[in-house]
């Protein structure tokens, strides 16, 4: 050990309270990361539909294929740090790409860049599109590919290297840490913590900000602020992380174990496509095909982990439901009503629900649920757990539908695109009966209005004046003037928040001739949100409690069942099932063929359903194993493998040079 290595060691055990220093700049580089990644994404849907102004299954799209993304980086980012730059290195630069990202997605929401009219509405949104799409991109590869790097490096600061190279995702998941020494175990713990609190925290103010009105020249929803705020979070973040380097235990790239995994794979199936039509001997396993090229302990390593990973083909179903709380869910909420009297609650703070019930539900599962069941004599083993996990989710789903189908008794019916509807006005202090004849052609005298097509967004109430009086009338509401109203005229609609009073102002010179009270009707068109929020509740907590018994047992099991060095590549395969559930999520979106959604909501429950049912019946074929048990066995055989492959190496090598001396004897000869 060189000098300077010495030195970073000694800092190292003298550390605080046992703990070595460096672990602290972890633990809060971790902490900004997540509530960087989370604020941005709890407010991304709605970025779409109120800024860039998509339409709900567009933006369910695109919010899908960003999570998609960041949970197939990871794949090359600890491919990055364990082939090439190490650890340290591949957090630090991916870190930088992520900075970039979050700053690139605060400007492209600045819509006074290219609103030169000052209208509020984005002139150039081509322009706001690409940035984010950028700004995405460059999130999607600096989150994903420092996610199966931080974890392990925390790790690696602990002496005698005992580390795990195990992932924990963005899920908050509680996973069982088999480490000998107490600091080490309480450091992931602790991790874990840094997770829950940085979402948790981001998930509850974003929204808020994200609330506020901004603009120098109109205001809107404050997605710049939003957007900001992650952004500085990160780079607090990279700042924190790199100020500790000095502190760091560094190791060196070792290569990367999933790459050896899938040589070893690929040259098995290479190797059984050569011999097809000859006469071999068959084979116990279509593995023991890579037998002429790597060792037995490798192979039946591989075959443990293949194992595992064909369990994994149902899973990604139940992450196409879970991760609908920031799409789908978040729409929904935006049509009904967050009135909880002391405050309001915003539709994608919905989402912190999740968190909350985390924290509280994993410790009730763990000391009250699953010993109750145990007591009742059930074997609850952990592939069952997993399949009442998705059954959870399915019924949240259906729970989501029932919910969808009580908004819709309150939503206007507007016209498709072959029909027209029209409206008739009454203005007069008595009723009056209007009857059209004919269904071709008719003749309406009187007003003459345009309206809206759909409901106003962002909980917002659209308002407008009809002069029905002689003279022209003019209206300021809100510190804006509506312009000047002919007779038997209308104005454009006034967005105004929900929940708040306005003064309207109409000029003094105006006689009304009766009672202004008596000359102003309120005639109320589309109903204001009516369905209370707190009625999602019941699907989160569906949600929240699939979660935990399919998440976390999950993770556990896949961690029990892997070999000692190869629980990272497991690890790989699970985040690899979000990324293709969210796959399922945007294919589904962009085909778009259900017109109402409680019918998507249901058909993703009967999918997950008929899904949980094939996955009950391959875990009713699986044998667990105890995979130290079998690397004990394969390693007793090892020495005596390796004796052998080197006999047949020096015998291979014998013929070559008997065969290469009869030549040179050959050309002496000639």
């Amino acid at each position: 050990m060189g000098e300077k290595e010495g030195k970073t060691e000694k800092k190292q055990r003298a550390g605080c309270f046992g703990y070595p220093i460096s672990i602290f700049f972890i633990l809060v580089n971790e902490f900004c990361e997540r509530f960087s990644f989370y604020g941005m994404k709890a407010v991304l849907v709605l970025y779409f539909k109120y800024f860039i102004g998509w339409e709900d299954d567009l933006s369910t799209t695109i919010y899908h294929t960003f999570v998609a993304l960041c949970y197939l980086t990871p794949i090359l980012g600890a491919i990055i740090a364990d082939s090439w730059l190490g650890k340290f290195k591949t957090i630090m630069y991916l870190s930088i790409v992520y900075t970039i990202g979050q700053v690139v997605m605060a400007i492209s929401a600045i819509h006074d860049i290219t609103d030169t009219d000052h209208d509020g509405t984005p002139d150039n949104k081509t322009f706001h599109i690409a940035l984010s799409m950028l700004g995405l991109l460059l999130i999607a590869l600096g989150t994903g590919g420092i996610k199966p790097c931080v974890a392990a490096f925390g790790g690696d600061q602990f002496e005698e290297h005992q580390a795990c190279a195990l992932w924990i995702d963005h899920y908050k998941l509680i996973i069982c840490f088999q480490f000998k020494e107490k600091q080490r175990s309480t450091f992931f713990s602790i991790f874990y913590l840094s997770i829950n609190a940085g979402s948790l925290l981001s998930t509850l103010i974003t929204p808020i900000l994200r609330a506020q009105e901004c603009g120098i020249h109109s205001k809107r929803s404050c997605f710049p602020l939003a957007f900001g705020v992650p952004a500085a979070l990160m780079l607090v973040a990279l700042i924190v992380f790199v100020i500790g380097h000095k502190m760091y235990i560094m190791e060196s790239p070792k290569g990367n174990v999933l790459l050896k995994v899938v040589k070893c794979i690929g040259f098995a199936i290479s190797n059984r496509f050569r011999h097809r039509s000859k006469q071999f001997p068959k084979r116990e396993h279509w593995m023991d095909w890579a037998e002429e090229k790597y060792d037995k302990l490798l192979i039946a390593q591989v075959k443990m982990v293949v194992k595992v990973l064909f369990l994994y083909i149902p899973l990604p179903m139940f992450w196409a439901l879970f991760d609908q709380q920031g799409s789908r869910w978040t729409l929904q909420a935006t049509t009904m009503d967050g009135n909880f009297g002391a405050f309001i609650i915003q539709p994608d703070q919905m989402q912190i629900v999740n968190p909350i019930l985390i924290v509280i539900m994993v410790p009730i599962m763990d000391s009250a649920i699953y010993p109750l069941i145990k007591k009742c004599h059930i074997n609850f083993t952990p592939l069952r757990r997993i399949t009442v996990g998705m059954l959870l989710a399915a019924l949240a789903f259906v729970a989501a539908a029932l919910l969808q189908l009580q908004i819709d008794r309150t939503m206007p019916k507007f016209p498709s695109s072959s029909q027209t509807q029209l409206k008739f006005l009454n203005l007069d202090s008595t009723s009056v009966s209007v009857v059209v004849q004919g269904q071709e052609s008719f003749l309406v005298s009187g007003f003459d209005l345009s309206d809206i097509s759909k409901k106003p967004s962002e909980g917002l109430n659209a308002i407008r004046f009809v002069n029905d009086f002689d003279n022209q009338l003019n209206v300021s509401i809100k510190n804006s003037a509506l312009g000047a109203i002919q007779p038997s005229e209308g104005s454009d609609y006034l967005l105004v928040s929900h929940g708040n009073s306005y003064t309207v102002l109409i000029p003094s010179t105006f006689r009304f001739g009766e009672t202004c009270s008596e000359s102003i009707k309120a005639v109320q068109d589309i109903e204001p949100n009516s369905i209370h929020l707190a009625w999602q509740v019941i699907q989160y907590f569906l949600m929240t409690c699939g979660e935990v018994v399919f998440s976390v047992t999950g993770l556990d099991f896949s961690y029990s069942q892997a070999p000692s060095n190869m629980k990272s590549v497991l690890q790989a395969g699970w985040l690899l099932t979000v990324a293709v559930g969210n796959i399922i999520v945007l294919i589904v979106a962009e085909a778009g063929s259900l017109p109402d959604q409680w019918a998507e909501y249901i058909l993703f429950a009967a999918l997950l359903v008929a899904v949980s049912i094939i996955f009950a019946i391959m875990a009713y074929f699986y044998t667990y194993t105890d995979a130290s048990e079998i690397e004990a066995q394969f390693k007793e055989l090892e020495p005596d493998d390796k004796k052998k492959k080197e006999l047949e190496m020096m015998t291979k090598d014998s013929v070559a040079l008997v065969h290469n001396e009869d030549t040179d004897v050959k050309q002496t000869k000639i």
